[in-house]
């Protein structure tokens, strides 16, 4: 065999007994987790908006990023739930850089999958310990998500996960909402199929066990952009985009209409600071159209303390070492500015 099985890691079970969350902690996520909710099934006039890092690649810059995001979420708390995003898995396009804390808690030393597993955990428990604020995480791999799914109050399913059926399934079984991204293609009804295929019950082999799920009604749909076969951007972000999903959605037999706009990735062409031109189109856009407005729940940002990013080792602390990032100054401000739309 071409697999060399190096050791045998804990279980979720294991993982979650020797690093519990705080009974305190718990009945924080409980509520948040209500909050949201009801934005997505339209219950809440509220506005999500998912803002953090590329990366969560260092848990004192991360955690002080989270506490800065709780003084202002205070101040626009009635308008916007704010959510952090700490995203501990990272996929890379070619398999190649820095794959996310739980492969390498140092991102300057090799992997090691124990420690990274402990470090996700603490620096997600740390977080709502510091703000108050339950946070997104992107489930890269579908085994891990038991290792945080008593701490995560949404979950993000990538563009280049969204067809797979292992995630779609383990989604079916989620208590929190779970945003399907496009895939990288744009092709919007293979999003729109994996949002049908986890909103419904399932069975299926989960971690060695057989498992059925009840469907996950909060599942929803993650506009990001796509890339054409010359590796082109095109947004999907834009009004005629909005109204085109609006459309498609009415022709599926889907539960919670709902859609967040991703400012980043092919919707920017990673040019970070387009984002904020795209959050305020998107919220124009909403003022324009009810139905839009009932559709569209929430935009994704990334953001961290510095502006843009660096490679690994560049010693900037509080800077992306994957995509580039809006910086502190220029993201508190938008998130004033999209409170204003509300």
């Amino acid at each position: 065999m071409s697999f060399q099985f190096i050791k045998k890691l804990p279980t979720p079970d294991e993982i979650r007994q020797e690093y519990p969350l705080p009974k305190a902690l718990a009945e924080i996520k409980q509520e948040r987790d209500e909050a949201i909710r009801k934005v997505i099934t339209g219950e809440s006039s509220q506005f999500l908006v998912i803002i953090g890092p590329c990366s969560a690649d260092n848990e004192e810059s991360v955690c002080e990023y989270v506490s800065r995001l709780a003084k202002v979420s205070d101040k626009v708390k009635d308008k916007l739930i704010l959510i952090p995003r700490i995203y501990t898995n990272k996929p890379r396009t070619t398999g190649e850089g820095y794959k996310g804390i739980v492969h390498q808690p140092d991102p300057e030393k090799k992997p090691d999958f124990l420690a990274g597993l402990i470090a996700m955990r603490k620096m997600h428990i740390r977080s709502i310990e510091v703000s108050g604020l339950t946070a997104a995480d992107e489930m890269l791999y579908p085994e891990n998500w038991r290792y945080l799914s008593d701490i995560l109050s949404y979950v993000a399913i990538g563009a280049r996960s969204v067809e797979d059926q292992q995630h779609r399934l383990t989604v079916s079984g989620f208590d929190v909402p779970a945003g399907m991204k496009n895939p990288t293609s744009g092709d919007l009804s293979v999003m729109l199929n994996s949002v049908y295929a986890a909103q419904h019950p399932h069975s299926f082999i989960y971690r060695g066990w057989e498992v059925s799920t009840t469907g996950n009604k909060l599942t929803h749909t993650v506009l990001r952009g796509a890339v054409n076969k010359h590796g082109n951007n095109i947004p999907n972000y834009h009004y005629e985009d909005l109204n085109l999903l609006l459309e498609m959605y009415n022709k599926m037999d889907l539960l919670n209409p709902a859609c967040v706009i991703d400012a980043n990735h092919s919707n920017s062409g990673k040019q970070f600071e387009q984002q904020i031109r795209i959050a305020k189109e998107v919220m124009h856009s909403r003022k324009l159209n009810s139905d839009i407005h009932r559709l569209v729940k929430g935009v994704m940002i990334e953001s961290y303390i510095e502006e843009g990013c660096q490679k690994v080792g560049g010693g900037i602390y509080g800077k992306s070492i994957t995509d580039p990032c809006l910086g502190w100054e220029a993201s508190e401000r938008l998130i004033y500015e999209l409170a204003e739309y509300e």
